[in-house]
């Protein structure tokens, strides 16, 4: 087959997979620019639920085994909450204690699901409030829950999330044909002429121009993100290719090993974390829901590029404290560290403040190119009629 049907076959599945996939790519690229300065904007928005109070004269914020046994204590015995099935300590003095409960029965794969969260004050261990993590709304403390959850499941529960994979697969094919269709004879000349945005009197081709230049340095970070993408929503097609050649995590569901004895609570399930990893931040821990289950804590260690709970996951005998399993970034097979160098690149926190704000700027991308190219397209389209 000669290059130009290929060409011509790679510009129809440009041209479709923007026209079927532009609108979503655009609500994705919108909601994730926001939802990169998530815990700041919440914080921002909800200070009375999000925010810890100011501490007592001589107080000292801390986080011990101790502090956070006292909120699972307190929040079990009050009959409005009962036991969490998750806490998440504060990670600093401004922040909070929160402890989630999960939504009773089984979701409908169409359905969000909704999970309680309950906030605790740091210095008075007091219930600051309350909301619903998962359900859509535009009241402040709803509105980064519902972008969220727009982003990545289009509020449609596990179908919702199905879609965005797709829509990751779409915008990566979109990515390498437009890169395909860019790439110009290799001469200084035609290079420049590739890169170069003009108008000439005529706003087809500034449409038209703007679209290929822009997208020579967009559709490399963009086949990132929709990789990345992909990688969230539909392991099952990323996970076997990375196996291939390197080991992958292993999420298999573990039991506890110790039978007999009484299971750990949840400051002694963090004190054993602790030791593990004494200069690391335990960042969340899921207590076990039934008597065969281990403890799941996530820790994040000082030099792991994820920041917020961290990457490294623990999951610990509920009756002896023994790891199980442990996933570390820092020490992992390399097909694993590839896996877990996703989210910090698609969120840009590998690269801080920059990598974010990065990431920010080409979430308005695909709008940018929505534009253009339907622009370019309906031009063409009129001329041919």
């Amino acid at each position: 087959m000669s290059k130009r049907p290929i060409k011509w076959l790679l510009a129809k599945l440009h041209l479709y997979a923007g026209l079927w996939f532009g609108a979503l790519f655009v609500l994705l690229g919108l909601t994730g620019s926001a939802i990169a300065w998530m815990p700041e904007l919440d914080a921002w928005l909800n200070p009375d639920l999000l925010q810890a109070s100011a501490p007592a004269p001589g107080q000292v914020f801390q986080v011990t085994p101790r502090t956070l046994q006292a909120v699972v204590d307190q929040l079990t015995a009050d009959p409005a909450y009962g036991k969490p099935a998750q806490l998440n300590p504060p990670a600093d003095a401004r922040d909070v204690y929160v402890a989630s409960y999960r939504q009773a029965g089984k979701p409908s794969p169409w359905r969000q699901a909704i999970v309680r969260q309950v906030m605790v004050d740091p210095y008075t261990l007091q219930v600051k409030g309350e909301r619903d993590w998962g359900r859509f709304g535009l009241t402040r403390p709803l509105l980064m829950s519902g972008m969220f959850h727009l982003h990545r499941y289009l509020l449609s529960g596990d179908v919702g999330k199905t879609v965005t994979g797709i829509s990751g697969v779409a915008l990566l094919l979109m990515a390498l044909t437009g890169i395909y269709l860019w790439w110009p004879r290799l001469q200084w000349a035609a290079i420049r002429r590739a890169l170069t945005v003009s108008h000439g009197g005529s706003w087809p081709r500034f449409h038209y121009t703007l679209h290929k230049a822009a997208g020579f340095f967009a559709a490399p970070v963009l086949a990132v993100i929709a990789f990345s993408g992909i990688y969230f929503n539909l392991p099952q097609l990323i996970v076997p290719l990375v196996d291939l050649v390197s080991t992958v995590p292993d999420t298999a569901k573990l039991k506890n090993v110790q039978q007999d004895g009484a299971v750990l609570d949840a400051g002694q399930a963090m004190a054993a974390a602790q030791r593990l990893y004494p200069q690391a931040r335990v960042s969340r821990i899921v207590l076990p829901a039934k008597p065969e289950q281990p403890y799941d804590i996530r820790v994040r260690q000082p030099d792991e590029i994820a920041h917020g709970d961290g990457a490294t996951r623990l999951t610990l005998d509920a009756r002896s404290g023994q790891a199980l399993r442990i996933r570390d970034p820092l020490t992992a097979p390399y097909g694993e560290r590839f896996l877990g160098w996703q989210f910090p690149l698609h969120s840009g926190q590998a690269f801080g403040v920059a990598g974010r704000s990065f990431m920010t700027a080409f979430g308005l991308m695909p709008l940018l190119f929505l534009l253009t190219g339907t622009l370019v397209w309906w031009k063409r389209r009129r001329g041919r009629k």
